[in-house]
């Protein structure tokens, strides 16, 4: 059998991302707080209670194990409604205990990447009217800037808004997130608000700190044509146009695009340094014209892949690649900021792993732009709608005691970042069944 090692860049960002809600604790003034109250609005009736008790003071030993796994990064994101508890109020103790995270992570020797809106808005927000009053647009940059100006000593690296068309769609056309609508035009109304946020949100980041880098995190799920049917590619074409394409397309050319809702937002242009990828999956589509509900579609997963627990994920690691190829088309340097499976047996992570890891570095040796990878996640979190029903963590969070056990693929990331590769003899040892694959004769 062949030995080889895929060897990634020096400099390479390694390492793991969570958010505030998730992970926290006890987050009662923002509106996910409020809609987990709601009966039926969560899985199983779960609440996010003390999460992983980051607010207590256990990112420390998280942080811990990410450090000694050779992470060399991590990606957290800043609850606006406890830097900002009213409208008129500021809360310097909340933003002095992000300032000991971002400077946490320096004293460990890694990369801070903050992220200043991850889902979740301050309760006062939603009750103005959330991200369908224009307001929202103009707050949000007055929130960037107070963090940002508090953070900088620490930080450089900044995402303004995670996944806001998929924020979009699941909170005002899906009823998934709060605050549970289901409206089209009301979706289109909060995209252009949002791109509007993040165009002022950019600009001040940059006055207060020049030398920022700046981008969103753009969910990205892979839509491809079931058959050759002209109907099923253009259902394929207008999934990965509204849900991947035009949010980002936007801060490219100031123009939104969005069924119900086109608009010009001019100073939006050339507002991302980076572009930020978060990708799980790719699924394939179907045009089915009695189907209203499912959008005349029916959206499913090749059955030539793994997927994972509940059938959430489908083990797709070429969507990766293509999704870079995506990426690439930006002529913007480009980071992961999310990747991961759920599997609380962690039977197929160290797979979905090493394979994934692989399309990056096919994708590097085309000369794209890759700075780096953030796995999702550290450690076992609240998963928003889902609970705490599915596990993306590399440890095992035991939800009634806070425990934390180490999963196997903590082991092999740990090994991929300390050697910056993948070699034969990391596969060989954590996922003998790709070696062949990987490594072919």
């Amino acid at each position: 059998m062949p030995r080889a090692t895929f060897h990634f860049p020096r400099g390479f960002l390694w390492g793991t991302a969570t958010s505030s809600h998730q992970v926290e604790g006890y987050n009662r003034n923002n509106q996910w707080w409020a809609w987990e109250g709601q009966p039926g609005k969560i899985l199983n009736g779960d609440r996010s209670g003390a999460a992983c008790d980051w607010w207590g003071g256990r990112w420390r030993e998280d942080f811990d194990r990410a450090a000694e796994s050779a992470q060399n990064a991590h990606r957290f994101s800043i609850e606006w409604s406890r830097v900002q508890p009213l409208p008129d109020r500021w809360d310097e103790t909340a933003l002095d205990r992000y300032r000991e995270m971002a400077r946490g992570l320096n004293d460990r020797n890694m990369t801070a990447l903050i992220t200043l809106h991850h889902f979740s808005d301050p309760l006062w927000l939603a009750e103005q009217g959330g991200w369908e009053n224009e307001r929202a647009a103009e707050l949000f940059p007055v929130y960037a800037r107070k963090t940002v100006e508090a953070l900088k000593e620490y930080c450089n690296l900044w995402v303004t808004l995670n996944e806001p068309s998929l924020y979009a769609i699941l909170s005002y056309l899906m009823g998934d997130f709060p605050p549970g609508k289901k409206d089209l035009k009301s979706t289109a109304r909060v995209m252009a608000n949002l791109v509007r946020a993040h165009a002022a949100a950019y600009q001040a980041i940059k006055e207060v700190q020049p030398v920022a880098r700046v981008g969103i995190a753009q969910h990205y799920r892979g839509f491809r044509p079931a058959t050759r049917s002209p109907f099923d590619r253009l259902a394929a074409r207008l999934f990965h146009n509204y849900l991947n394409d035009a949010f980002p397309r936007a801060l490219q050319t100031g123009r939104l695009r969005f069924p119900s809702g086109n608009a010009n937002i001019p100073q939006a242009k050339g507002t991302q340094d980076y572009l930020g990828l978060n990708y799980y999956t790719e699924e394939l589509v179907a045009f089915k014209p009695g189907r209203t509900a499912d959008l005349f579609t029916r959206r499913f997963y090749d059955p030539a892949y793994e997927v994972s627990q509940g059938g959430f994920i489908a083990n797709v690691p070429q969507g990766l690649f293509r999704a870079l190829e995506w990426c690439h088309g930006y002529n913007l340097p480009i980071v992961i900021t999310e990747n991961g499976v759920n599997d609380s047996q962690d039977g197929l992570r160290p797979r979905y792993l090493v394979e994934h890891l692989h399309q990056v570095w096919r994708a590097l040796n085309n000369n794209y732009p890759i700075k780096g990878y953030f796995h999702w996640t550290l450690v076992d979190n609240f998963e928003w709608e889902r609970g705490w029903s599915q596990r993306f963590g590399l440890w095992e969070l035991d939800v009634e005691t806070l425990a934390r056990r180490k999963r196997p693929s903590a082991d092999l990331y740990a090994e991929i970042c300390r050697a910056n590769s993948i070699s034969t003899e990391i596969v060989e040892r954590y996922t003998p069944e790709l070696l062949a694959k990987l490594f072919p004769d």
